[in-house]
């Protein structure tokens, strides 16, 4: 149903929750039920002719006239759901977009979208506070009984005023405002600064009036702790002492002993490292073929937090944090490119209902702040949302609770955890070596500054002020507003500019100068660009890009609305940049230029400064916005607590336990401890494979199990690439409750041995850390704290390891204080501090990574299990996972024993990656030897026989069984063929090896998948695997089963019982390396190349899989030209007058999220086909001529099934629907390939040639992959249907069973509910592909998730996969 007025039509959209749902908001709210409706609210700018009506609804509902799905009656309440004021959604930004892409940009000034809320409730029953939470989001969205003001949904509003204040007040001093000022609009000032802004104010400072709103707000983000780390930069003093060195300065001397191999170090929005020689994979400016240029292809590291963000509100902090940090990686030298991700949470124990663990412990939070349930329920998704809609894999992480009462003496104790989470964000990116420095020199006075990206909006204000403060000191406004917005596919297109700017090399690149935009907003990055540039600037207000008119100048200037960068192009520079964006549809605004003038200055054209009094909202001296105040001294004292050892014997904690019933409990504690079990619903939610470069990622083996030690990429697309980057994390905070010199140095030591699993360059001397230390700086003893451990890293530890620390950041605002509502009593929780290092590194051979997947007795024959002991046969529990099992902290901490040893260990896995001898690695960490044997028992599916030794453990008893097997000493655990004992042994030649230290502790088990543990010849333990590790994923299913559709959680679950579940598996009908070529096809390759078949590699806004969908059909023999869906629609770039496809023999549409998937995946992408009748005609044509292919992969596919009505031979294709987990998967899935066979009336398929028959794992990302035959829901129908279709010979991929091989609806076999198993379809004619899995990433030797031993170099140069692409070039001839 429609309805007009003369301002805003509205149209009823459809249900809003699915089933389950409901059941679970039902439940959530103690309602009958819940029902969800979207309503779309449609801005004119002029009245809707017929016409344009039903384009508009065919846009919103795909031509269906939808009736509200709920009345109003006694027992229910009706609440609307809608954006906070100001606050314009992503959903709305890219909505807006499809309608004005799609024609209606002259009628249509905005769409925006709410959800009509019913809820049944029994009678009487009301609806509370807690109750509304529920059913919106606090932070972007507001709820009300009331029908929405459109006005104020429309921003319809008067335009906000210039705030100046009088500092001159004759009744209060100039500091006592400005004090007052601090309060009121949450600065975050200190006195020094207070004073400093005080005197520069005065009447004889160097800005002798009053200051603005704009200016102080400016200042005060400037100089926050976020962006100017001024603890990192003090003076100490401590215990009456002052220290020589500020904890900055230690850690630039780890660069400063070693600065080989580093390029950029502390001077950018990321470090810079010298890479190996591989391509830049990149299109012609000229004529858009994608061409590689050999050249050496430098990374880049970075690591960001977003804790307060994640706090206040889970899912957009989140995302912005990855966001954020992603544009760090983009705005690095001249232009970069991000490559892969990582991501990180602590969060305090999480209180799963009915689910709840025995050291866990509920200590209240503050209203406004999400709960550690909330956070990691919603949290994760934010993230790994703008990662995947980004197009950037997430390769590795981790994850830790804490809540712990800590007595500090005899009578007081106090409560440290996470309840102001950690959210940690980071990775590594590519620059080309020409563009890796920033050049000052490059900004000429007159330059033009430029802001690119999304506009101004009223969206976290102040979020580098708010970060800077303990959390609860603030007001619950301030927080809610300290908050932002993500929108991925903004950031895509902004990428793309940058990544086409990066591609034109250093003369010819426009941008001379590049800030992302952050915390802050404008008025941090546009004076950084200033400054950095050594020049002064002026700007015009207006010229800023601004969403809502009623935005007054702070608001403007200072909001930190996301995916936005400012530059600094050359005035002849202009056009190229400005057609370049243009290209990608990415606003750009002229907002002012460069000056030799050292004056900051901000103009408002609308309220001009004139004699009355008006000011300009900014006009400072640049000496004065980055003065310096007075450098901070921090004066504390350390404080040693004395806390209880350990209870090895674990009878103080579980007295009525047996001895056996007391090792039985510590295990299934360690297990069910999130630091230790299954991270996999993190891990499945991000996509993995995205970019065509992932050699190793978190899943491991034919199982898929998340135990991966590090993660891999290879370094380019290039063909025949062996080398690569390696990532790996280590974080130890609770031992720096007992000892923060020991919580650091572990913190390296366990990313360094999850970092040797790759094979490295040169043992450790190239290897490079990111370190983000995090602490409640002015806590007793924090500030002490942090100081020794800066110092044991930076002074001693890296230095001897000959390792730096080029990048890494500071959060100093730990601590959660609130009020509690009943009580009236103050809490507070503290973190304790927290140093998480990111190790990064060259590799070798991307092939010769190691995993924790050990290989079965029928696979290898006899191995041998060998544990190597760093620990040096201490056995430490303190702040161990074992002791916070059972609310205990210990008091003796294990460390690097010995720091030659630790050193010559390194020098020894080099040797073994030399010689190939290791099947299986894991490092002994979280949960200790057990924890490390029993998950490589799980992703090798088999099990394992462990003797203990005397020298593991003295004897039987339990102290001594519990202290073995549960310490975190370092130490590592390897799988090696026995007949290579010696050879691995000697390999330790370097350090002795010194007795104790290699102990040879068990073997696979030849049958059974039991773990059994021996002392001697007595036996210790049993249990199978599917019983520990149904423990291990156990608290990972509850949180998954509350998150995503239960069904598919348990599914998952069951699969873990499946002993003769063989996993992934590779059954080829074809040998991947033979050449398919035609005689005459492999001639004029040779003869002339130039000559090549021209394969569109079609994209539209929002696209992220284009560059290895290019370099699949590049490798198979075609020129890969790159063309966006503005050269067909608009007639930008290089296709001229050729805008007919005309010259093209093949078309791909890559995956991605074009338009953010907004209205539906593909929707926004094939109605700009549909909706403009000449496109139309041209892509009709191109099906139509019978000399034409045409593949769409994931996006792609649900873009052509959208399309089907001009496709010859695909009338009865499905379309592709949300996901039955309604969940975005990314996993690694098997899949059959069925070709019709020769003498079938049906065609064979262009692209499988010879492929037909065989099973083989494929990547999957998507969330909208469920094929669906029907509008009506109906399973039975679809079922039907599919089977059906796919008898037709139309669906020539499908799903299926590990074991069988046979088509499955199983989850996560299926991994999106398809019917009958359909992963793909095809034409009638099969010159039509279109399917949801990809193909194109694991194009390259050695990428993918799983490749049994020795294939991929039995394959060659490319895996299974490129054959689907010489298929289609063998067919065109």
């Amino acid at each position: 149903m429609a309805s007009s007025t003369s301002e805003v039509c509205v149209i009823h959209g459809g249900s809003a929750f699915s089933e389950f749902r409901r059941q679970a908001l039902a439940s959530l709210v103690g309602a009958q039920d819940v029902q969800g409706q979207y309503i779309h609210y449609i801005e004119l700018t002029s009245a809707l002719d017929s016409e344009n009506q039903a384009l508009l609804k065919k846009l919103l509902t795909n031509g269906l006239t939808v009736k509200e799905t709920a009345q109003e009656d006694e027992s229910s309440k009706i609440l609307y759901v809608l954006p906070r004021p100001g606050n314009i959604s992503p959903w709305s930004t890219k909505a807006t977009s499809i309608a004005h892409v799609c024609g209606l940009r002259k009628v249509i000034s905005r769409i925006e979208r709410g959800i009509k809320i019913t809820v049944s409730l029994t009678n009487g029953q009301s609806l509370d506070k807690a109750a509304l939470d529920f059913l919106h989001d606090r932070m972007t969205e507001t709820i009300s009984e009331e029908q929405p003001d459109l006005d104020l949904l429309f921003l319809h509003q008067e335009t906000g005023s210039l705030g100046v204040y009088d500092l001159y007040d004759a009744g209060r001093s100039p500091t006592e405002i400005l004090q007052n000022l601090n309060r009121e609009l949450g600065l975050a000032l200190d006195a020094s600064e207070i004073q400093y802004l005080a005197e520069a104010y005065s009447r004889d400072g160097p800005v002798p009036r009053h200051p603005t709103d704009v200016e102080l707000f400016m200042f005060a983000q400037v100089n926050s702790e976020h962006c100017r780390h001024k603890i990192f930069n003090a003076t100490w003093i401590i215990d009456g002492q002052t220290k020589m060195n500020t904890l900055f300065g230690m850690i630039r001397n780890t660069h400063k002993v070693t600065p080989e191999g580093t390029i950029s170090a502390y001077s950018d929005n990321a470090a810079v490292l010298k890479g190996e020689v591989g391509s830049q994979w990149a299109p012609d400016d000229v004529n858009g073929q994608w061409k590689p240029t050999k050249e050496r292809v430098d990374f880049l590291i970075k690591v960001e937090t977003h804790n307060h963000p994640t706090a206040v509100s889970p899912f957009p902090g989140a995302a912005t944090g990855s966001g954020g940090e992603i544009r760090d990686e983009g705005a690095t030298g001249r232009g970069s490119k991000p490559k892969a991700g990582l991501a990180g949470f602590c969060v305090s124990d999480l209180l799963i209902p009915g689910h709840r663990q025995p050291w866990e412990l509920d200590y209240g939070k503050p209203h406004h702040i999400a709960s550690s349930l909330d956070i990691m329920l919603e949290a994760p998704i934010g993230s790994a949302a703008f990662n995947n809609e980004f197009g950037r894999p997430c390769t590795t992480g981790y994850f830790r609770t804490l809540l712990t009462e800590m007595k500090t003496d005899k009578d007081s104790s106090e409560v440290r955890g996470y309840h102001k989470p950690i959210m940690i964000a980071g990775g590594v990116g590519t620059v080309r070596p020409e563009l890796a420095l920033k050049d000052p020199d490059l900004v000429e006075d007159g330059a033009k500054l430029i802001v690119m990206g999304g506009p101004a909006m009223l969206i976290g204000l102040g979020g580098g002020a708010a970060s800077s403060i303990t959390s609860g000191e603030g007001s619950a406004d301030l927080d809610f507003a300290s908050v932002q917005r993500g929108n991925p596919e903004m950031q895509r297109r902004v990428q793309e500019v940058i990544n086409a700017c990066a591609a034109l090399g250093a003369d010819r690149n426009p941008i001379a100068f590049i800030h992302d935009v952050g915390a802050g907003g404008l008025s941090n990055a546009l004076p950084e660009l200033a400054k950095d540039s050594e020049l002064g600037a002026k700007f015009e207000l207006r010229e800023v890009a601004c969403a809502d008119k009623s935005m007054s100048p702070l608001q403007i200037w200072c909001c930190e609305a996301q995916e936005r960068y400012v530059l600094a192009v050359k005035q002849n520079d202009l056009n190229k940049f400005a057609s370049i964006a243009k290209r990608e549809r990415c606003e750009i605004s002229v907002v002012g230029h460069a000056s030799i003038e050292q004056v900051l200055k901000l103009t408002d054209r609308d309220n001009p400064a004139d004699s009355h009094g008006q000011q300009d909202p900014i006009d400072l001296p640049m000496d004065v916005l980055f003065g310096k105040p007075p450098k901070m001294t921090r004066n504390v004292t350390s404080r040693k607590v004395d806390l209880p050892a350990f209870d090895t014997s674990l009878s103080m904690y579980v007295p009525q336990a047996s001895t056996q019933g007391l090792l039985e409990e510590a295990i299934d504690r360690v297990l069910h401890m999130p630091a230790v079990g299954s991270k996999s619903f993190l891990i499945t939610i991000g996509d993995r494979t995205v970019g065509g470069l992932t050699a190793r990622d978190q899943m491991v083996g034919p199982w898929q199990v998340p135990v991966a030690d590090v993660s891999v990429t290879a370094t380019s697309l290039t063909t025949g690439i062996k080398t690569g980057e390696a990532m790996a994390m280590g974080e130890k905070p609770t031992i720096a409750l007992i000892s923060p010199t020991a919580s650091a140095r572990m913190a390296v030591a366990e990313s360094l041995m999850n970092l040797t699993a790759a094979d490295l360059h040169d043992r450790l001397h190239q290897v490079k850390l990111s370190a983000n230390w995090m602490s409640a700086a002015s806590h007793p003893g924090e500030g002490a704290a942090i100081y020794e451990a800066v110092e044991t890293l930076g002074m001693d530890l890296c230095p001897k390891l000959g390792i730096s620390i080029p990048v890494g950041k500071d959060s100093m605002s730990m601590k959660m204080k609130w009020q509690d509502q009943q009580s009236k009593e103050p809490k507070e929780v503290t973190a304790p501090l927290s140093l998480v290092i990111s190790a990064f590194a060259p590799v070798n051979d991307i092939r010769k990574t190691w995993t924790p997947q050990l290989r079965r007795y029928n696979e290898v024959g006899d191995t041998t299990l060998f544990f190597v002991d760093l620990g040096v046969a201490h056995r430490a529990l303190g702040g161990s996972i074992l002791a916070q099992s059972f609310k205990q902290i210990g008091d003796e901490a294990p460390n690097i024993r010995d720091v030659r040893l630790f050193q010559d260990f390194f020098d020894a896995t080099q040797k073994m990656h030399q010689q190939d001898l290791v099947l299986a690695y894991h490092d002994r960490s979280d949960g200790g030897l057990f924890t490390t044997l029993a998950e490589m028992s799980f992703a090798g599916r088999c099990g394992i026989d462990i003797m203990l030794t005397k020298e593991i453990c003295p004897s039987t008893n339990t102290p001594d069984v519990i202290s073995a097997l549960f310490n975190e000493e370092l130490g590592a655990v390897f799988q090696v063929r026995s007949a290579d004992e010696n050879r691995f042994k000697a390999c330790f030649a370097t350090c002795g090896p010194p007795p104790g230290l290699i102990h040879k502790i068990g073997a696979v088990s030849k049958a059974s998948q039991n773990l059994v543990i021996y002392h001697g010849g007595r036996f210790v333990y049993r249990a199978t695997r599917t019983d520990l590790q149904k423990k291990w994923s156990n608290t990972s299913y509850w949180l998954q089963r509350m998150r995503d559709n239960p069904a598919c959680a348990d599914a998952e679950y069951a699969n873990i019982s499946k002993d003769t579940d063989p996993g992934l598996s590779y059954h080829l009908t074809y040998t991947p390396k033979e050449s398919i070529a035609t005689y005459k096809t492999s001639l004029i390759n040779y003869v002339r190349p130039t000559a090549r078949p021209r394969v569109a590699i079609l994209r539209d806004q929002g696209t992220n899989g284009h560059a290895e969908m290019a370099f699949a059909f590049d490798a198979a023999g075609f020129t890969a030209v790159d063309v966006h869906m503005s050269d067909i629609l608009e007639g930008h770039g290089h296709l001229g007058a050729m805008q007919d496809l005309s010259t093209f023999t093949g078309l791909a549409l890559a995956g991605g999220f074009s338009f953010g998937d907004c209205l539906g995946a593909g929707q926004g992408w094939a109605k700009s086909i549909l909706f403009h009748s000449d496109t139309r005609r041209k892509f009709q044509a191109f099906f139509e001529r019978k000399d034409t292919f045409t593949l769409g992969v994931c996006n792609g596919c649900q873009v052509l099934s959208k399309l089907k009505e001009l496709i010859p031979g695909a009338e009865k294709w499905p379309s592709f629907e949300r996901n039955e987990s309604e969940q975005y998967e990314a996993r690694v899935a098997m899949v059959r390939i069925t070709d019709p066979p020769a003498d079938s009336a049906v065609p064979q398929s262009v692209f499988f040639h010879g492929m037909s028959g065989s099973s083989l794992p494929i990547a999957v990302a998507h969330g909208e992959g469920r094929a669906c035959f029907t509008e009506t829901n109906n399973k039975a129908l679809d079922a039907s249907l599919a089977n059906d279709f796919a008898n037709s010979h139309l669906a020539p991929i499908k799903f299926v069973d590990n074991k069988s091989l046979m088509p499955t609806t199983t989850y996560p076999m299926n991994p999106n509910g398809s019917p009958a198993g359909i992963a793909g379809v095809r034409s009638q004619d099969g010159r039509v592909l279109a399917l949801m899995p990809h193909p194109e990433r694991t194009i390259l030797s050695g990428i993918g998730s799983y490749i049994p031993d020795g294939k991929a170099a039995e394959w060659g140069e490319y895996g299974p996969w490129e054959r689907l692409f010489q298929s289609a070039r063998r067919w065109v001839g």
